[in-house]
């Protein structure tokens, strides 16, 4: 369980959350530069015509670093105020959130909004400033409006272009020293939060999960407590690209369960 990181990317809308996400995948996910695509997370066709994140999306990602092996989960979230309690359950299911700054934009609302409610809820907020690579980026007033609005040293605010790929690699190595690994013990009772839920025509309500403590095994009878029924955990694994089913998910990983379960109202989110 130490060597793994929950992640969420906040930003205001257009300052590069999706495109960072498609520079971490495709340099440390299990991607092919054939498959790989732009706005990779964002499966809706509304997303991809009008290049926005709408529903949060989950990746898991795996990292070598110093002979140890790591799994970093990363939640990327809607930037648009519309969109703002994705936002919030998103985030819940994180212990750090990266924190996308556009160099050429600066501190915009929603930037300050989903830093709040970071704050609020104990994450540790790693500041990055974005599209360094554009002609009329001023990295130098982004650094101190950052400085301003999180506290935080210079020296503690990555510089990057999600575009071209410079500084991918410093933000890794950030979020694998700087971001703590999930608390909880896999060997309490089972608990688990559901930060989101989508309808699959062929298998029903496919549900998202952070594992806070215990582990889901397959077979096993879940109960959900928001509405009091039990249900057959018919299948869990985790998120790749593409889901990778498992006999069992342990404390502090993130992951899906599939229980036949066909009605969306009886998967409570939170």
């Amino acid at each position: 369980m130490k060597n793994i990181r929950n992640i969420s990317i906040i930003a205001h809308i257009d300052h590069g959350k999706s495109t960072l996400a498609d520079r971490l995948i495709e340099k440390y996910g299990s991607l092919s530069s054939r498959d790989m695509q732009d706005q990779v997370l964002d499966s809706m066709d509304l997303e991809r015509e009008r290049g926005i994140t709408i529903q949060a999306q989950t990746v898991s990602l795996e990292y070598k670093s110093n002979s140890k092996n790591y799994t970093i989960n990363i939640i990327d979230t809607p930037g648009h105020v519309d969109f703002s309690y994705e936002v919030s359950r998103s985030l819940s299911a994180c212990d750090s959130a990266l924190l996308v700054v556009d160099a050429t934009q600066g501190i915009e609302a929603q930037s300050i909004a989903h830093t709040n409610l970071a704050k609020e809820l104990g994450l540790k907020i790693i500041p990055i400033i974005n599209k360094i690579d554009l002609p009329s980026a001023n990295v130098e007033q982004v650094t101190d409006d950052i400085i301003d609005l999180l506290g935080c040293e210079k020296d503690q605010i990555l510089k990057a272009s999600a575009k071209t790929g410079e500084g991918v690699d410093k933000i890794i190595s950030a979020i694998i020293n700087r971001v703590p690994p999930p608390e909880g013990n896999s060997d309490l009772p089972l608990q688990a939060l559901i930060f989101d839920s989508v309808f699959n025509p062929f298998r029903g309500i496919e549900t998202y999960f952070k594992v806070i403590n215990g582990k889901i095994k397959k077979g096993q009878t879940i109960k959900f407590m928001a509405t009091g029924k039990s249900y057959v955990a018919d299948e869990v694994g985790t998120l790749k690209l593409e889901k990778v089913s498992k006999n069992l998910i342990s404390a502090g990983d993130v992951g899906y369960l599939i229980t036949g379960i066909k009605n969306a109202k009886e998967v409570k989110v939170g």
